[in-house]
C-alpha cells in the first residue's frame, strides 16, 4: 500500500530536502508545497525511470563505493600532476571496453563511475555490441586501461547486481 502512495521513497525524500534547502524557507506553506511536489514528481516522471535491478550484495556495494571514492581521490591527484606537467607527455586515446554485463541500467552505472574518475570520460554505451566507449586523458597502454576497468569496476558491479 505504501509503495503505491510513494513509489520512490528515496527520490521523494531527496526532492523534499532539496526543495527545503533551495527555498530556504521554514514556513508551513513552503514545506507543504515541497512535500506535495515530492509526492507528485515520482508519478509524473515514472515512465522515464527504468526498473533498477536489486542489490544482491549490499556489503560489496559499500566496499565498492569506498573503492570508487578512493580511486577518484587518487585520480584527481594524478590528473593534476599530468596537467601541470608537459602536455607532450600525455597519450590521450579513445578506448573501447567490451562489456560482460547486459543490463542497460548497470551499464549506465559503470559508465557514470568511469566518468566520475578524473582522466576518463565515458562517451557511449553501445548496446548492440555491448561496448563502453570512453576517452582517456592519458592511456599509453589502452589494453591495460581496459583490464583495470573490467577488474576494478565491472567485476564488482556484476557481483553487486548479480548480472
Amino acid at each position: 500500500m505504501m509503495r503505491r502512495l510513494i513509489p520512490r521513497p528515496a527520490l521523494s525524500l531527496a526532492l523534499f530536502l532539496l526543495w527545503a534547502a533551495l527555498t530556504n524557507a521554514a514556513s508551513l506553506g513552503a514545506l507543504l508545497l515541497g512535500g506535495l511536489l515530492a509526492l507528485v514528481m515520482p508519478f509524473v516522471t515514472r515512465r522515464f525511470w527504468p526498473d533498477a535491478p536489486r542489490l544482491a550484495r549490499p556489503v560489496v556495494a559499500l566496499k565498492f563505493a569506498a573503492r570508487v571514492a578512493w580511486d577518484m581521490l587518487v585520480a584527481n591527484w594524478a590528473v593534476a600532476r599530468r596537467v601541470v606537467g608537459p602536455v607532450a607527455s600525455l597519450s590521450p586515446a579513445f578506448v573501447e571496453v567490451p562489456l560482460d554485463l547486459r543490463d542497460p541500467f548497470v551499464a549506465t552505472i559503470l559508465s557514470s563511475i568511469v566518468s566520475l574518475t578524473p582522466g576518463t570520460v565515458s562517451v557511449d554505451v553501445d548496446r548492440d555490441r555491448w561496448v563502453l566507449h570512453l576517452h582517456a586523458l592519458d592511456a599509453p597502454d589502452p589494453d591495460a586501461l581496459v583490464r583495470v576497468i573490467k577488474l576494478r569496476y565491472e567485476t564488482p558491479i556484476r557481483e553487486i547486481f548479480s548480472c
